[in-house]
C-alpha cells in the first residue's frame, strides 16, 4: 500500500521552504536548481534513475508556470531575441518523446489552474530517501519549493512482490527431459562430460517454485505434442530457425491483424469489413497451379502469398461482429480461435464447426486501461484489473498461467497476479506505447517492443531491465521466443524480422558477477527482410519452425 508523503513534516525542509519563500524571485535560482537536479538524476544508480527521472517532468513543468506566474515571460521563453536561452527552449528537448502533446498545449495555455492541484508520483521509499538526501545536500530552495507545492509523492515498496515464476509440474516437456527425449547426442556426451555443473532448468524450477501441476491431456494430444518434442531443432546463436513467411495480397487496406496457429496449418485475418477469415494451408496447398499460392524459397525462408482464387473462396468466412476486428489469437491446439473488435466484444469461433460458440461482454469503451479476464464456460469477467493510465494495447499470458501481463499507451508495462487480480510489477523504461509482449518459455524473461522500434528485455523477479534492443526502425507489432528460450524474434512495420542471442544476455559469467559489472551482451544474430511487407504476427511452432505473416504494403 502506499501512502501519501508531505514535505512539511520534515522540520529541516520546512526551515528551507520558509527561507526559499523570504528570498528573491530570481529567475536564476529555477534554471541553475533545475539544471543541477538534472544532472544528477542523470547520473544516479541506473536501478533507481527510472523513478529520478520521473521527478524532473513535473519540477520542469511548474517551474515554467511559476515563473510565468511572476512576470518573468522573457526569461522563460517568450521574447524572440533571447529565445535560444530561455528555461523552456533549453530543457524542452528532455520530455519531447514522452510528453509532446502536453508541451504544445502548455505554449498556448498561460493559466493559474495548471498550479492548484499536484501531481501524484509513485515512487519506492528508497528512491524517496536519496531525494530528500539530495535537496538536504544542495540546499536547492527553489526545486524544494516547487516539488513541495506541485508534486504529491505516494511512496510505497513498488516491485517487492515475490513472483512465483516457475512452471507447472509434470508438464510433457519435462516428463521428456528426464527420459532424455530432448537432449541430442552431443548434449548428452557433454553432459556427461561436465562434473559438479547445476543443471539450469533443475536450479531455475526450484528458485521460481513449481506450479501446481499441468492439465491432463488425452492421450491422442499427448503423443502428437510429444512427437513434436522429440523433432524439436535445437536453436542456437550458430543454428537459427528457418521462417515461413505468409503475405496477404490485395487486402486494399483492410487487414487490421492476424494470427497463425501452433503448427502453421491455419492463418487468420481481422479486417476492418467487420469479418474474420481463415486459411487452411494444407488445403490451399493442395491447389496446384493456381494463383493464390506462391512460394519463393531461399536458404532461410519461404514465402506464401495468401490472395483470390480465381473467384472462388479460398480461406472459411466468419462473421459476427459488428465493427472492426482489430484482435485474433488461436488455442494451443487451432481447435478455436478468439477474436475482439471495436464493438467492444470478444468472440470465441470453433475452427471444426465452423461457427461462433460464445460472444463475451463486459468491456464499455473499445480502448480501455482496463484489463479483464474471461473462462471459456462463464461469459461473465473473473477478474477486472485496472491500474494503467491509458489504452491497454497487448496482453500476454505468463508460462504458469499464474500471472498475466499487459501493456499500455501509458508507455508502462504491468505484471498481474490473476488470483488476487493485483499489480505485482510494473515495468518503466519505454519512451512511446507499448504494441507487443512476449514472455520466455521458462517464465522468468519478458521482452516487450513499442511504437518508436525499441525493444526492452525484463527479468520478471526483480521487475529490472535486462538490456534494450536497438535496430528497428518502426514499430514492433509482434514479438516471440523459441521454444527453449534462446532466441527472441521481434516482427516491425519497417519490413523486417530481427533474430536476438537472448542466452547471451541472461548468462553472466562468473568472473563478472563478482566484480558487479553487467554489460550488454545480447546482439542481433540476423535481419530478414520481407519484399516490402510489414509484419503482423509471428510464431515458433513446437518444432522450432518459425511462422510468420504481414500484409503487402505496396504493389512490386
Amino acid at each position: 500500500d502506499s501512502a501519501p508523503v508531505d514535505f512539511h513534516n520534515d522540520p529541516e525542509l520546512a526551515k528551507f521552504i520558509h527561507r526559499f519563500s523570504q528570498s528573491e524571485d530570481d529567475v536564476a535560482r529555477y534554471q541553475d536548481g533545475y539544471r543541477k537536479l538534472r544532472s544528477w538524476a542523470y547520473g544516479s544508480l541506473d536501478l533507481y534513475k527510472h523513478e529520478l527521472l520521473h521527478v524532473l517532468y513535473p519540477v520542469f513543468i511548474h517551474s515554467f508556470m511559476d515563473m510565468v506566474a511572476k512576470g518573468h515571460l522573457q526569461e522563460v521563453g517568450y521574447s524572440e531575441s533571447n529565445f535560444d536561452k530561455t528555461f523552456f527552449k533549453a530543457f524542452r528537448e528532455d520530455h519531447e518523446l514522452m510528453h509532446s502533446c502536453d508541451l504544445q498545449k502548455l505554449e498556448g495555455v498561460l493559466s493559474q489552474s495548471h498550479l492548484e492541484s499536484k501531481v501524484n508520483i509513485k515512487i519506492c521509499q528508497y528512491s524517496y530517501d536519496l531525494l530528500l538526501q539530495y535537496l538536504h545536500k544542495t540546499q536547492s530552495t527553489a526545486m524544494l519549493g516547487v516539488i513541495n507545492e506541485h508534486i504529491n509523492f505516494q511512496a510505497n515498496q513498488l516491485n517487492q512482490k515475490e513472483i512465483h515464476w516457475g512452471l507447472l509440474e509434470d508438464s510433457l516437456e519435462e516428463r521428456l527431459e528426464k527420459a532424455g527425449g530432448l537432449l541430442s547426442d552431443s548434449e548428452k556426451t557433454e553432459e556427461e562430460n561436465e562434473e559438479g555443473d547445476v543443471d539450469e532448468t533443475k536450479k531455475r524450477s526450484i528458485e521460481g517454485g513449481k506450479q501446481g501441476s499441468s492439465t491432463k491431456k488425452s492421450t491422442e494430444v499427448e503423443q502428437s505434442i510429444l512427437e513434436n518434442l522429440r523433432n524439436r531443432v535445437q536453436l542456437s546463436s550458430v543454428a537459427l530457425p528457418s521462417v515461413s513467411f505468409y503475405t496477404f495480397l490485395n487486402t486494399y487496406n483492410g487487414l487490421n491483424c492476424s494470427s497463425i496457429s501452433h503448427d502453421g496449418s491455419l492463418v487468420a485475418g481481422g479486417f476492418s469489413d467487420l469479418s474474420l477469415k481463415v486459411w487452411d494451408m494444407a488445403k490451399l496447398g493442395q491447389q496446384g497451379g493456381s494463383s493464390n499460392l506462391q512460394v519463393e524459397n531461399d536458404s532461410s525462408s519461404s514465402e506464401q502469398v495468401l490472395g483470390p482464387n480465381g473467384g472462388k473462396r479460398s480461406y472459411t468466412l466468419f462473421q459476427g461482429h459488428s465493427a472492426p476486428v482489430y484482435s485474433t489469437t488461436f488455442s494451443p491446439l487451432g481447435d478455436f480461435i478468439l477474436s475482439s473488435s471495436v464493438d467492444t466484444t470478444i468472440r470465441l469461433w470453433s475452427t471444426k464447426l465452423n461457427a461462433n460458440l460464445v460472444c463475451y461482454k463486459g468491456h464499455n469503451y473499445p480502448f480501455s486501461p482496463v484489463t479483464r479476464i474471461w473462462s471459456m464456460d462463464r461469459i461473465q469477467p473473473l477478474r477486472i484489473m485496472a491500474g494503467h493510465l491509458s489504452d491497454v494495447d497487448c496482453v500476454q499470458w505468463h508460462a504458469n498461467c499464474n500471472y498475466i501481463a499487459t501493456g499500455s499507451s501509458d508507455k508502462t508495462v504491468r505484471l498481474w497476479d490473476v488470483q488476487s487480480g493485483e499489480c505485482v510489477r510494473i515495468f518503466i523504461g519505454h519512451r512511446s506505447m507499448i504494441l507487443s509482449l512476449a514472455i520466455s518459455p521458462d517464465g522468468r524473461y519478458m521482452a516487450s517492443g513499442d511504437e518508436d522500434g525499441m525493444i526492452m528485455t525484463w527479468d520478471l523477479s526483480s521487475g529490472r531491465c535486462i538490456t534494450p534492443l536497438m535496430g528497428h526502425t518502426s514499430c514492433v507489432w509482434t514479438l516471440g521466443f523459441s521454444c527453449e528460450g534462446s532466441l527472441l524474434a521481434s516482427g516491425s512495420a519497417d519490413c523486417t524480422i530481427k533474430l536476438w542471442d537472448v542466452t547471451r544476455s541472461t548468462k553472466v559469467p562468473r568472473n563478472e558477477e563478482k566484480s558487479g559489472a553487467n554489460p550488454n551482451r545480447l546482439r542481433s544474430l540476423k535481419t530478414l527482410a520481407t519484399k516490402s511487407t510489414s509484419v503482423y504476427s509471428l510464431q515458433f511452432s513446437r518444432r522450432n519452425l518459425l511462422f510468420a505473416a504481414g500484409v503487402l504494403s505496396k504493389n512490386m
